[in-house]
Protein backbone atom coordinates (compact mmCIF):
# COMPACT_ATOMS: atom_id res chain seq x y z
CA UNK A 1 0.00 0.00 0.00
CA UNK A 2 1.38 3.36 -0.97
CA UNK A 3 0.99 6.73 0.73
CA UNK A 4 -2.48 8.06 1.36
CA UNK A 5 -3.26 11.62 0.36
CA UNK A 6 -6.49 13.02 1.80
CA UNK A 7 -7.46 15.87 -0.49
CA UNK A 8 -10.15 18.56 -0.06
CA UNK A 9 -13.72 17.38 -0.07
CA UNK A 10 -15.56 17.09 -3.33
CA UNK A 11 -19.03 18.60 -3.31
CA UNK A 12 -21.66 15.92 -2.99
CA UNK A 13 -23.51 17.11 -6.06
CA UNK A 14 -20.51 16.50 -8.30
CA UNK A 15 -20.92 12.76 -8.09
CA UNK A 16 -24.56 12.75 -8.76
CA UNK A 17 -27.86 13.71 -7.18
CA UNK A 18 -29.56 12.21 -4.19
CA UNK A 19 -26.61 10.97 -2.15
CA UNK A 20 -28.61 11.46 1.01
CA UNK A 21 -29.07 8.01 2.64
CA UNK A 22 -32.43 6.43 1.98
CA UNK A 23 -33.27 8.78 -0.89
CA UNK A 24 -33.31 5.89 -3.34
CA UNK A 25 -36.29 4.22 -1.74
CA UNK A 26 -34.43 2.09 0.77
CA UNK A 27 -35.13 1.94 4.42
CA UNK A 28 -34.05 5.11 6.11
CA UNK A 29 -31.63 4.92 9.05
CA UNK A 30 -33.09 5.38 12.49
CA UNK A 31 -33.57 9.01 13.44
CA UNK A 32 -30.94 10.60 15.63
CA UNK A 33 -31.15 13.79 17.66
CA UNK A 34 -28.03 15.06 15.87
CA UNK A 35 -26.93 13.86 12.44
CA UNK A 36 -24.30 14.93 9.99
CA UNK A 37 -23.64 13.89 6.41
CA UNK A 38 -19.91 13.92 5.54
CA UNK A 39 -17.93 13.15 2.38
CA UNK A 40 -14.18 12.55 2.19
CA UNK A 41 -11.95 12.06 -0.83
CA UNK A 42 -8.81 9.90 -0.64
CA UNK A 43 -6.04 9.43 -3.18
CA UNK A 44 -3.81 6.40 -2.61
CA UNK A 45 -0.52 6.15 -4.48
CA UNK A 46 1.57 2.98 -4.82
CA UNK A 47 4.16 1.39 -7.09
CA UNK A 48 3.92 -2.23 -5.99
CA UNK A 49 3.82 -3.42 -9.61
CA UNK A 50 6.80 -1.29 -10.64
CA UNK A 51 4.55 1.39 -12.14
CA UNK A 52 2.87 4.26 -10.31
CA UNK A 53 -0.75 3.48 -9.51
CA UNK A 54 -3.44 5.80 -8.22
CA UNK A 55 -6.60 4.77 -6.42
CA UNK A 56 -9.47 7.20 -5.80
CA UNK A 57 -11.84 6.60 -2.88
CA UNK A 58 -14.90 8.71 -2.09
CA UNK A 59 -16.44 7.90 1.30
CA UNK A 60 -19.89 8.90 2.64
CA UNK A 61 -20.55 9.05 6.37
CA UNK A 62 -23.87 9.59 8.08
CA UNK A 63 -24.12 10.07 11.83
CA UNK A 64 -20.50 8.92 12.29
CA UNK A 65 -21.11 5.68 10.33
CA UNK A 66 -19.63 4.88 6.90
CA UNK A 67 -22.51 3.74 4.74
CA UNK A 68 -21.13 3.83 1.14
CA UNK A 69 -17.98 4.57 -0.84
CA UNK A 70 -16.84 4.80 -4.45
CA UNK A 71 -13.70 2.79 -5.39
CA UNK A 72 -11.90 3.57 -8.65
CA UNK A 73 -10.21 0.14 -8.59
CA UNK A 74 -13.69 -1.44 -8.79
CA UNK A 75 -15.21 1.30 -10.90
CA UNK A 76 -18.40 1.37 -8.84
CA UNK A 77 -20.01 2.16 -5.51
CA UNK A 78 -19.90 -0.23 -2.54
CA UNK A 79 -22.43 -0.34 0.29
CA UNK A 80 -20.93 -0.26 3.79
CA UNK A 81 -24.31 -0.43 5.55
CA UNK A 82 -27.25 -2.70 4.82
CA UNK A 83 -29.71 0.16 4.54
CA UNK A 84 -27.57 1.75 1.73
CA UNK A 85 -27.88 -1.21 -0.68
CA UNK A 86 -30.69 0.25 -2.77
CA UNK A 87 -28.98 3.65 -3.02
CA UNK A 88 -25.76 2.00 -4.19
CA UNK A 89 -27.55 -0.10 -6.81
CA UNK A 90 -29.20 2.98 -8.24
CA UNK A 91 -25.90 4.92 -8.40
CA UNK A 92 -24.16 2.02 -10.13
CA UNK A 93 -26.82 1.91 -12.86
CA UNK A 94 -25.94 5.48 -13.84
CA UNK A 95 -22.98 5.00 -16.25
CA UNK A 96 -22.31 8.72 -16.59
CA UNK A 97 -22.15 8.91 -12.82
CA UNK A 98 -19.54 6.09 -12.73
CA UNK A 99 -17.45 7.58 -15.54
CA UNK A 100 -17.36 10.88 -13.66
CA UNK A 101 -16.04 9.06 -10.57
CA UNK A 102 -13.34 7.29 -12.60
CA UNK A 103 -12.25 10.60 -14.14
CA UNK A 104 -11.29 11.85 -10.67
CA UNK A 105 -8.22 9.59 -10.75
CA UNK A 106 -6.56 11.93 -13.26
CA UNK A 107 -8.57 15.10 -12.81
CA UNK A 108 -8.45 15.18 -9.01
CA UNK A 109 -5.68 12.88 -7.69
CA UNK A 110 -2.89 13.05 -10.25
CA UNK A 111 -3.38 16.76 -10.96
CA UNK A 112 -3.21 17.82 -7.31
CA UNK A 113 -0.35 15.44 -6.55
CA UNK A 114 1.81 16.56 -9.50
CA UNK A 115 1.20 20.27 -9.07
CA UNK A 116 0.50 20.91 -5.39
CA UNK A 117 1.07 18.15 -2.88
CA UNK A 118 3.79 16.08 -4.54
CA UNK A 119 6.51 18.75 -4.81
CA UNK A 120 6.15 19.65 -1.13
CA UNK A 121 5.40 16.33 0.57
CA UNK A 122 6.81 13.57 -1.62
CA UNK A 123 9.76 15.12 -3.43
CA UNK A 124 10.79 17.45 -0.61
CA UNK A 125 14.22 16.74 0.93
CA UNK A 126 15.74 18.28 4.07
CA UNK A 127 19.16 17.08 5.26
CA UNK A 128 19.54 16.15 8.94
CA UNK A 129 21.95 17.85 11.31
CA UNK A 130 23.87 15.25 13.35
CA UNK A 131 25.61 15.63 16.74
CA UNK A 132 27.06 13.38 19.49
CA UNK A 133 26.59 14.06 23.20
CA UNK A 134 28.48 11.90 25.77
CA UNK A 135 27.11 11.63 29.30
CA UNK A 136 27.41 9.48 32.42
CA UNK A 137 24.59 8.40 34.71
CA UNK A 138 27.06 7.43 37.47
CA UNK A 139 30.37 9.37 37.67
CA UNK A 140 32.05 6.34 39.29
CA UNK A 141 30.90 3.94 36.57
CA UNK A 142 33.28 3.13 33.68
CA UNK A 143 30.32 3.07 31.27
CA UNK A 144 29.42 6.08 29.13
CA UNK A 145 26.19 6.87 27.29
CA UNK A 146 26.74 8.24 23.79
CA UNK A 147 23.70 9.99 22.32
CA UNK A 148 23.54 10.55 18.55
CA UNK A 149 20.90 13.11 17.57
CA UNK A 150 19.58 13.60 14.04
CA UNK A 151 17.43 16.73 13.82
CA UNK A 152 15.39 18.68 11.26
CA UNK A 153 15.18 16.08 8.48
CA UNK A 154 12.50 15.14 5.95
CA UNK A 155 11.13 12.65 4.87
CA UNK A 156 10.65 10.49 7.94
CA UNK A 157 12.63 7.40 6.87
CA UNK A 158 16.17 7.49 8.30
CA UNK A 159 18.82 4.94 9.30
CA UNK A 160 21.29 5.54 12.15
CA UNK A 161 24.14 3.19 13.13
CA UNK A 162 26.78 3.20 15.85
CA UNK A 163 30.29 2.03 14.90
CA UNK A 164 33.19 1.27 17.24
CA UNK A 165 36.56 1.25 15.52
CA UNK A 166 34.75 0.66 12.23
CA UNK A 167 32.59 -2.23 13.52
CA UNK A 168 28.81 -1.87 13.77
CA UNK A 169 27.49 -2.12 17.32
CA UNK A 170 24.40 -4.22 18.04
CA UNK A 171 24.47 -4.56 21.82
CA UNK A 172 23.76 -1.62 24.07
CA UNK A 173 22.01 0.34 21.30
CA UNK A 174 18.64 1.95 22.06
CA UNK A 175 16.46 3.72 19.48
CA UNK A 176 14.20 6.65 20.25
CA UNK A 177 10.96 7.55 18.52
CA UNK A 178 10.75 9.92 15.58
CA UNK A 179 9.31 13.21 16.82
CA UNK A 180 7.56 15.85 14.73
CA UNK A 181 8.98 19.35 14.98
CA UNK A 182 5.81 21.04 13.76
CA UNK A 183 7.48 22.45 10.64
CA UNK A 184 7.29 19.33 8.43
CA UNK A 185 10.61 18.03 9.79
CA UNK A 186 11.47 15.27 12.27
CA UNK A 187 14.08 14.44 14.87
CA UNK A 188 15.22 11.22 16.52
CA UNK A 189 17.98 9.89 18.80
CA UNK A 190 19.97 6.65 19.08
CA UNK A 191 21.88 5.87 22.29
CA UNK A 192 24.90 3.60 22.76
CA UNK A 193 25.94 2.35 26.21
CA UNK A 194 29.64 1.43 26.13
CA UNK A 195 32.88 1.30 28.12
CA UNK A 196 35.27 3.52 26.18
CA UNK A 197 39.02 3.07 26.37
CA UNK A 198 41.88 5.25 25.20
CA UNK A 199 42.37 4.82 21.46
CA UNK A 200 38.76 3.84 20.67
CA UNK A 201 36.95 5.76 17.94
CA UNK A 202 33.14 5.85 17.97
CA UNK A 203 31.23 6.86 14.85
CA UNK A 204 27.58 7.78 14.38
CA UNK A 205 26.60 7.09 10.76
CA UNK A 206 23.38 8.51 9.31
CA UNK A 207 21.79 7.58 5.98
CA UNK A 208 18.86 9.55 4.57
CA UNK A 209 17.15 10.15 1.24
CA UNK A 210 18.39 13.77 1.23
CA UNK A 211 22.05 12.69 1.35
CA UNK A 212 24.26 11.62 -1.53
CA UNK A 213 26.61 9.95 0.97
CA UNK A 214 26.11 9.02 4.66
CA UNK A 215 26.96 11.57 7.34
CA UNK A 216 29.59 10.33 9.84
CA UNK A 217 30.39 12.05 13.15
CA UNK A 218 33.25 10.73 15.32
CA UNK A 219 33.91 10.82 19.06
CA UNK A 220 37.02 9.74 20.98
CA UNK A 221 37.28 9.30 24.77
CA UNK A 222 39.50 11.70 26.70
CA UNK A 223 42.77 10.49 28.26
CA UNK A 224 42.84 9.17 31.81
CA UNK A 225 43.47 11.48 34.79
CA UNK A 226 47.04 10.19 35.30
CA UNK A 227 47.89 10.77 31.63
CA UNK A 228 46.44 14.27 31.74
CA UNK A 229 48.43 14.95 34.96
CA UNK A 230 51.69 13.90 33.27
CA UNK A 231 50.96 16.14 30.30
CA UNK A 232 50.29 19.14 32.56
CA UNK A 233 53.46 18.44 34.60
CA UNK A 234 55.58 18.35 31.45
CA UNK A 235 54.02 21.55 30.13
CA UNK A 236 54.59 23.43 33.40
CA UNK A 237 58.21 22.19 33.55
CA UNK A 238 58.87 23.39 30.01
CA UNK A 239 57.45 26.85 30.80
CA UNK A 240 59.56 27.17 33.96
CA UNK A 241 62.67 26.12 32.02
CA UNK A 242 62.09 28.84 29.43
CA UNK A 243 61.62 31.41 32.22
CA UNK A 244 64.90 30.45 33.96
CA UNK A 245 66.83 30.58 30.68
CA UNK A 246 65.42 34.02 29.90
CA UNK A 247 66.32 35.35 33.37
CA UNK A 248 69.87 33.98 33.18
CA UNK A 249 70.43 35.43 29.74
CA UNK A 250 69.21 38.84 30.90
CA UNK A 251 71.56 38.86 33.91
CA UNK A 252 74.48 37.84 31.74
CA UNK A 253 73.86 40.68 29.28
CA UNK A 254 73.63 43.25 32.12
CA UNK A 255 76.90 42.03 33.67
CA UNK A 256 78.64 42.16 30.32
CA UNK A 257 77.59 45.79 29.77
CA UNK A 258 78.98 46.81 33.21
CA UNK A 259 82.53 45.43 32.53
CA UNK A 260 85.07 48.30 31.60
CA UNK A 261 86.59 48.15 28.16
CA UNK A 262 90.32 47.38 28.20
CA UNK A 263 92.62 48.60 25.39
CA UNK A 264 93.86 45.88 23.12
CA UNK A 265 97.32 44.54 24.04
CA UNK A 266 100.25 45.69 21.93
CA UNK A 267 98.36 48.46 20.18
CA UNK A 268 100.30 51.63 19.63
CA UNK A 269 98.33 54.66 20.70
CA UNK A 270 98.65 58.23 19.69
CA UNK A 271 98.24 59.06 23.36
CA UNK A 272 101.86 58.17 24.04
CA UNK A 273 102.90 61.58 22.74
CA UNK A 274 102.90 64.45 25.11
CA UNK A 275 99.60 66.26 25.43
CA UNK A 276 99.89 69.73 24.14
CA UNK A 277 96.38 70.88 23.25
CA UNK A 278 92.65 70.19 23.59
CA UNK A 279 92.61 69.12 19.94
CA UNK A 280 95.05 66.37 20.76
CA UNK A 281 92.91 65.27 23.70
CA UNK A 282 89.73 64.92 21.63
CA UNK A 283 91.62 63.08 18.89
CA UNK A 284 92.94 60.71 21.48
CA UNK A 285 89.49 59.95 22.91
CA UNK A 286 88.04 59.20 19.45
CA UNK A 287 90.66 56.50 18.78
CA UNK A 288 91.64 54.82 22.00
CA UNK A 289 91.67 55.39 25.76
CA UNK A 290 94.93 55.66 27.60
CA UNK A 291 94.20 55.71 31.31
CA UNK A 292 97.76 56.72 32.17
CA UNK A 293 97.76 59.75 29.89
CA UNK A 294 94.29 60.78 31.04
CA UNK A 295 95.52 60.69 34.59
CA UNK A 296 98.45 62.91 33.70
CA UNK A 297 96.14 65.37 31.99
CA UNK A 298 93.86 65.54 35.01
CA UNK A 299 96.84 66.59 37.06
Amino acid sequence: MGPVLVLPLLPLLLLGPSLVPGSGGGKKPPPAPHFLLQAKSECRFSNGTGQPQVRFLYRLTYDRQNYAHFDSDLGEWVADAEWAEQDVQRWNRDKDHLRFGMAQVDRFCRYNYDNIYGPFSHRRRVQPSVSISPTKEDPLSPHTLLLCTAASFYPLEIEIQWLKNGQEQKEGVFYGEELRNGDWTYQTQVMLETKPEHGDVYTCQVEHASLEAPITIQWEPLRSDSARSKVWTGAVGAVLGVVFVAVGLSLYRKKKKATPIQPPAGKVSLCTSSPNSLRWFLSCLSKTICPKQLTDISK
